[in-house]
């Protein structure tokens, strides 16, 4: 296994990065690596990143020293939505087989968890996102069909997408972790646009689906203190509470949005409207 840690950075300081410091803060570029498992350790609200790559052999996940834990979940809940070919994850024994875009929820003390792949030359991603828990919950696993479906945007407007809320709380109990997908249609490129900020959680966004030679630029900073950075396909970036997290592709393209923080409430935001964005 492979980590690295990340501090929180205060908004009055971000206003000074350049382009390299908002990329080695925020950006999460390299976390399907083969046979790896790879993480981004977080002080926003402790949060963790990664993604797990099993093609030649099955991955286990194992406890890092920021943890301060004998085993990784001990405190912890894990969120996990496979973005490759079919795999399963073993949880205290218990498998569940994942296909793409399905999603599982694994919940506090469970001690031990693995990846594997069901074919090495179409192996599974699983993407990976962790919080801090206080409860322990059953784990479970979702599937798009029993995630709660909104459709949002308009053509128009270039931001008709489909979200997907796999890890709510309307669909399985969770301590703080939500989890869920976006899907922008053809001829859209705005994600949470509106855009909008939510001071009691932080986010992560993962952009995937996109297509070869293009890219997605994040938008993030405060309201009137906006910056941007460029994404490639499956690299991720953190997103502070006090941050709009939005973007535009060069095409359609999907992400997974992941959040921690003291609230379950996912309409809690304070929306910025385009014309208010500075």
């Amino acid at each position: 296994m492979k980590y690295t840690e990340r501090y929180a950075a205060h908004p009055a300081d971000f206003k000074n990065y350049d382009t390299t410091r908002i990329r080695e803060e925020f950006l999460m570029p390299d976390l399907f690596q083969q046979d790896e498992i790879s993480l981004v350790y977080s002080l926003y609200d402790r949060y963790i990143v990664g993604g797990a790559l099993p093609v030649n052999k099955t991955l286990v996940l194992e406890t890092i020293d920021p943890l301060k834990a004998p085993y990784f979940l001990e405190r912890r809940e894990l969120g996990i939505i496979n973005v490759g070919g079919k795999g399963t994850v073993v949880a205290d024994g218990v498998s569940y087989e994942l296909a793409y875009k399905e999603a599982l929820y694994i919940g506090k003390e469970t001690k031990d968890v693995s990846f594997s792949s069901a074919n090495a030359q179409e192996p599974a991603k699983f993407y990976i996102n962790s919080a801090p828990a206080h409860h322990k919950f059953p784990s479970k696993k979702v599937t798009l069909k029993e995630a709660e479906i909104v459709e949002m945007g308009s053509l128009e407007t270039c931001n008709a997408r489909r979200i997907c809320k796999l890890l709510v709380s309307s669909v399985v109990e969770t301590c703080q972790l939500q989890m869920g997908l976006t899907e922008l249609k053809t001829g859209s490129v705005w994600n949470t646009m509106p855009a909008h900020t939510h001071n009691r959680r932080m986010e992560a966004y993962f952009y995937f689906e996109i297509p070869q030679n293009q890219a997605v630029c994040h938008y993030m900073g405060q309201p009137d203190e906006t910056r941007h950075i460029w994404l490639n396909n499956e690299q991720a970036v953190f997103s502070p509470s006090w941050s709009i997290h939005s973007g535009a592709g060069t095409s359609n393209y999907s992400f997974i949005w992941g959040m921690a923080g003291e609230n379950l409430d996912y309409g809690d935001m304070d929306i910025v409207q385009p014309f208010q964005l500075k």
